[in-house]
């Protein structure tokens, strides 16, 4: 029996020929992340352990962006642990706000070059499964597994089954890669990939960008997915030739295709030209419902940006569909670049001013209202539309506030309506 993408990937990583879903596996890895949440724990854990040197410390990164700039004092603490770390162990990937390098994890990391084709990645945050989009093996840990992982550069993975995602078609006018994953979210609910891998495949794919590839792998995990991927094709090499040229040109990455005799536990039709602007509404990326018929619901705020929609192309998407327009009297609209160079493309390209303009508050790259943190919590009974991942109770702020999860298109639409919309021919 032939091996899926991700077998095959595992397979290399720990020297065997063949592999099984359900096999347990020890497999070496390419890099290991940890964030200013999961970094810290991992690091009292590494302590505790007695363990002194990390496995390679260019080959593990760790990222300021949950609590940044810091919220407070704890946060502060915490971004003070893992920088003082950091330093004391030479870790080349870490970066201190506002350098060119920095940003949201799930947006800097394949923007930076770190993850290529084949690679094995491992991070303490749920949704690093997002580096699926350029043909890695990626999934999120718990901050244990970072320690050892840290000191080791070996973890352990239960290989998984794999469904099957046959793409075709093309995408309709203002339907993004966040349409795809919420119809697909949709389709089989928030466990329907319970700890197997998403692999997406078909002619449909290309009509797929980078920034959609990545924003359906990141939401992998709201249906439960191990890891979501995408097989190598010209988007990606054209993307990974210009993210790291020297690794591109050298050859040092593997491009894996799934077996013709792949064993599948399902296997799932998409045609894109069914997709419409979609939102997933309180309280699961499950609840899925046609923008178009949410025109009733009133809205406080707007969040444009995270490690799910806060990619270049995003934001200049955003930008085009606010041009001259202003957000709705009695709402805030919220834009937060998802890396510091995406910041600085705005700023050159005079998005950073389209969006002033239309009267929006501009953030920094942080993960900030994303999780509840900080730079746009709700209160009691405000209702959100964002381009984020998660819609849970309480996620955004007080647990009686909703948020509807949505793309681009539809999240700039509402800023400017004050309800749910979606855009019309002329804004785009």
């Amino acid at each position: 029996m032939g091996m899926t993408m991700s077998q095959k990937i595992l397979a290399k990583h720990c020297g065997l020929s063949d592999l099984n879903s359900g096999d347990l596996i020890e497999a070496s890895l390419d890099l290991v992340l940890g964030n200013d949440v999961t970094t810290p724990p991992a690091i009292r854990i590494f302590e505790k352990m007695g363990l002194k040197d990390v496995f390679d410390p260019d080959k593990i990164t760790m990222i300021q962006d949950h609590f940044t700039p810091n919220k407070d004092i704890n946060s502060a603490k915490l971004n003070k642990t893992m920088r003082e770390f950091a330093r004391s162990h030479n870790i080349k990937h870490y970066y201190e706000l506002g350098r060119a390098e920095t940003g949201i994890e799930h947006v800097i990391l394949p923007d930076n070059g770190l993850v290529f084709p084949g690679d094995v990645v491992i991070g303490a945050d749920s949704h690093t499964c997002t580096y699926g989009a350029v043909g890695a093996f990626s999934t999120g840990v718990g901050s244990t597994d970072l320690a050892c992982a840290m000191a080791t550069g070996k973890t352990w993975f239960k290989v998984p089954e794999a469904i099957l995602v046959r793409i075709s078609g093309s995408l309709n006018r203002y339907v993004t890669g966040k349409d795809v994953i919420l119809y697909l979210i949709g389709k089989i609910g928030v466990d329907g990939a319970l700890y197997k891998s998403l692999e997406f495949t078909g002619e449909g794919i290309k009509s797929l960008t980078m920034a959609d590839r990545l924003t359906i792998c990141n939401m992998a995990i709201e249906c439960g997915a191990k890891n979501g991927i995408f097989p190598v094709d010209d988007i990606t090499r054209e993307y990974i030739s210009k993210t790291d040229p020297d690794r591109f040109s050298s050859g040092r990455f593997m491009e894996i295709a799934a077996d013709e005799d792949a064993s599948y536990s399902d296997v799932i039709d998409i045609d894109l030209n069914d997709i419409e602007p979609l939102c997933a509404m309180p309280y699961l990326p499950s609840n899925v419902a046609p923008a178009a018929t949410l025109s009733d619901v009133k809205i406080d705020q707007v969040v444009i940006g995270s490690c799910t929609n806060g990619r270049l192309a995003d934001i200049e998407l955003a930008a085009k569909l606010l041009n001259g327009r202003s957000v709705a009297p009695g709402v805030r609209c919220i834009v937060i670049p998802g890396s510091q160079r995406v910041w600085r493309a705005a700023l050159d390209n005079g998005w950073l001013k389209i969006f002033d303009d239309a009267g929006c508050v501009i953030s920094t790259p942080t993960c900030g209202p994303c999780l509840g943190g900080h730079m746009g919590v709700l209160a009691e009974g405000e209702v959100c539309v964002s381009t984020t991942n998660r819609n849970f109770v309480g996620r955004m702020g007080e647990v009686g506030s909703k948020v509807y999860l949505a793309g681009i298109p539809v999240a700039c639409a509402s800023a400017v309506a004050g309800h749910v919309d979606v855009p019309c021919d002329e804004e785009r």
